[in-house]
Formats: structure tokens, C-alpha cells, sequence
């Protein structure tokens, strides 16, 4: 098919100028049709994967990247949990484990925040500041006070930013503490305790900055009634990107009377979202890849009916049709792909230069795309990701070429003493 006369041909009918000022339009329009619409992908896709990024790095900011929890049966079906020498056992093995950086033991309690005339509802998680395999997140996010504020006994708290805003709350002031629990006789008997405000912390995120509340994990122990807080390992590992591996890892090596969890478990929701958002972004944008292909077959069927006369006399020379289809198809993949081209590196200079075009636009045009009192982060990110940059240019080169066949066919199968009657 693609024979050095059919693409010496085609060539030339590209670059020719005796076409109607009709079909020239046409194909200069496929031609940046294809550019923009590749374009567009890779630029909208590289921001979503900014901000895909830019929230996992906020969700995991304070959430465990592994846990490992009590199973809540044991495998003989016994509601006894783990003992002290079973966890401390588990930490050692969890600590040995390839790909672990670090790990610590936690304790999380559903309680209330209560400071006249508010209450709010929040997660108490208790650490141990000495063990930085897991905190070492809350030492950057910070904005009052010191981690190091948190120690035995001390009954100081570290709140989030959203909840000591709601609250009133300032370093030094003090906070009840209230665990709803119930007696013996199943009466409410809640448990109280006065808290100091040591510090605040802001990451960003709502789910973290208006519920967690920050403590000692032995303050926390102590308030718990037995059984009510939920207690575990806080597992950091060396790439958190493959922490699910990690997490696979420490299922084979610890008892069954452990359970063992990692983030995209924990946020499968947030990224199955995104990863939907992404998807119906990319079917949207290709439409506009699609439309400038249509435009390269109206403007192949245009140059086929102008170049019948041509066809004629290459096929009474002994062209045969594949030869011709050849023709059709070169000046086809030379348009389309030159709009490919021409859409990657105009993608990629824009996705790369982002954080310095955006901030350009909106000091020229004195808007703001994303205003700083509806969002925590006001920069528009961007992340190039090689994989979708091959996805995009193939896909764009597969429509473009699909694009030509029908042309080409249509070319091959003209019949020559048919076009040269009337000549």
C-alpha cells in the first residue's frame, strides 16, 4: 500500500496549492482541530493528576499510610483480642518488614468537644510524639504550639485549626472532653475530662482540620473505657505508592489475629471519584479529536472527487488500487499526525509552565480561578505523566487514521474510463 511513488504522490498533493480555498480551509482546520484537542487532553489531564496528587499528599498528611488493627474475631472465633506481648511482638515484626520506615502505636476514641455554648463531635487519636514513624506529618503541620507539648499525664491536646475556630480555642485554653458510655445497667454514664489547648495544626483538609484532636497516647488510654477506643500500628513506609504491597506483606507475616489496612482502602472512595472524573474528562475532550478526524475525511473525500482525472490516468498506467489508497492515506497520516505533533508539545509546554501561565492570566485579566475564601489551596497544579502523553498521541493517531480510510477507498475504486469521459 504504502508504495515510495503513493507516498512521493501524497506528499505532493499536501503541499500542493492548486487546491480550492474551500478544502485548504478544511484541512488547516483538521490540522489545529487535532493540535487543540490533544492539546486540551494533555493539559486537563495533567492538572487533574496535580490535584489528584495534591490531595493524596493532604489525605495522608495525618492518616495512616498501613494500620494494623485487632481482627474482630480471632480465627477460633473468640472475642479476645491481642495482648500487650502480641502487639509488642506484631511491632517488631511489622518493624522488620522490607519497605517499612517506621511504625508506632495509636488509639483513636470517638468523643465530644464541649466549650460553652458549643459542641462538636470529633476523633481523639492518641500518640506517642517519641515515635516519629507516624507523627512526623503533624510536626509540618503545626502552626501553634510543639509537638513536644504532648506528654504523659499532661492533659494537652493539639486541635485542628477548623475545630479551635468553631470552639473559640487558643493556645492555653481548655476544652471538655466528653466520652459517651454507658453503665453496667445500660444507663448513660459519660466520661469527662478537661483538657489544655497545647497547639494547633491546619493541612488543608477539611476531614482532618474540623474533627481530629490530637493527645498523648496514655492520656487517651486513661480516658477510655475499657474496650471503646480503637488501638492499632501506624505503619510509615519508605514509598507510598506502594504501600499496598507493603500492606500484602504484613497480612503473610502477621497472626490472623491482626487485620492490616492501607490508604487506598482507606480513600478508595476519593480516588474512585477522580478516577471516574478523569475518565469522562478524557471521552469529552477526544470528542474535539474526533471532530477535526471528520474534518480530515470531508476534506480527503473533497480532494478525491477533484483529483478523479488523476486517479484515472495513474490507474490506466498500471497503478493498482492498493497504490492509490496509498496516496489518499499518506496525505490523510501527514495532516492528522502533524496535528498530533504539533497538539504534544503544545500540550506540554503549557502543562509544564502551569504554575506560571495561570498566575499570569489572573493578573491580566483580574480574576481568580480559585477563590481563596471557598478553597484551602488557590494554585493550579500539574503533574505530565509520561503513560497518559503515549495514550493520548496513540489515540489521536488511531482516529486520525481510521479518519482516511474511507476516502482511500472510496479513491481506489474509481473507475478510470468513468473519470476520463468526459476529459
Amino acid at each position: 500500500m504504502f508504495h515510495p511513488l503513493s507516498v512521493y504522490v501524497g506528499l505532493r498533493y499536501v503541499r500542493a496549492r492548486s487546491h480550492t480555498f474551500f478544502v485548504s480551509f478544511i484541512t488547516w482546520a483538521s490540522l489545529v482541530g487535532v493540535g487543540v484537542g490533544v492539546a486540551s487532553l494533555i493539559v486537563i489531564l495533567s492538572v487533574m493528576n496535580g490535584f489528584e496528587g495534591e490531595l493524596r499528599d493532604r489525605l495522608l498528611s495525618l492518616s495512616a499510610q498501613v494500620r494494623v488493627t485487632a481482627a474482630a474475631t480471632t480465627p477460633a472465633g473468640s472475642q479476645a483480642g491481642p495482648g500487650v506481648a502480641d502487639w509488642r511482638n506484631a511491632a517488631r515484626i511489622v518493624q522488620g518488614a522490607a519497605g517499612v520506615e517506621g511504625v508506632a502505636p495509636y488509639a483513636e476514641l470517638q468523643a465530644l468537644a464541649v466549650r460553652r455554648p458549643e459542641m462538636l463531635p470529633v476523633l481523639l487519636r492518641g500518640i506517642d510524639p517519641r515515635a516519629a514513624g507516624s507523627v512526623t506529618e503533624l510536626a509540618h503541620a503545626i502552626t501553634q504550639g510543639h509537638l513536644a507539648d504532648l506528654t504523659p499525664g499532661s492533659g494537652r491536646i493539639i486541635v485542628g485549626e477548623v475545630i479551635a475556630e468553631r470552639l473559640g480555642l487558643a493556645p492555653g485554653d481548655s476544652l471538655t472532653v466528653l466520652v459517651p458510655t454507658v453503665d453496667v445497667g445500660g444507663a448513660p454514664a459519660p466520661k469527662l475530662r478537661e483538657f489544655t489547648v497545647a497547639g494547633t495544626f491546619e493541612v488543608g483538609l477539611p476531614d482532618h482540620d474540623a474533627t481530629l484532636v490530637f493527645a498523648h497516647l496514655a492520656d487517651v488510654r486513661a480516658l477510655a473505657p475499657q474496650g471503646a477506643a480503637s488501638e492499632g500500628l501506624r505503619v510509615r513506609v519508605h514509598d507510598v505508592l506502594a504501600a499496598a504491597a507493603v500492606a500484602a506483606r504484613l497480612r503473610a507475616l502477621l497472626p490472623g489475629s491482626f487485620e492490616v489496612s492501607d490508604w487506598t482502602q482507606d480513600n478508595a472512595n476519593y480516588f474512585r471519584a477522580i478516577r471516574i472524573e478523569k475518565t469522562m474528562m478524557s471521552l469529552i475532550l477526544l470528542l474535539i479529536v474526533a471532530v477535526a478526524a471528520f474534518n480530515i475525511v470531508a476534506m480527503l473525500v473533497m480532494v478525491v472527487t477533484d483529483k478523479r482525472t488523476d486517479i484515472a490516468i495513474v490507474r490506466t498506467l498500471g497503478a493498482s488500487p492498493w497504490r492509490v489508497m496509498g496516496i489518499f492515506i499518506t496525505q490523510g497520516l501527514v495532516i492528522g499526525w502533524l496535528g498530533v505533533a504539533l497538539g504534544v508539545v503544545l500540550g506540554l509546554a503549557l502543562a509544564l509552565h502551569v504554575d506560571t501561565i495561570v498566575p499570569f492570566l489572573q493578573r491580566t485579566f483580574r480574576f481568580q480561578i480559585l477563590d481563596a475564601e471557598v478553597y484551602y489551596n488557590t494554585a493550579i497544579p500539574a503533574e505530565v505523566h509520561w503513560r497518559n502523553i503515549v495514550a493520548i498521541a496513540l489515540a489521536a493517531l488511531l482516529l486520525t487514521t481510521l479518519a482516511t480510510l474511507y476516502p482511500a477507498i472510496r479513491a481506489a475504486r474509481t473507475a478510470p474510463a468513468e473519470a476520463l469521459r468526459y476529459e
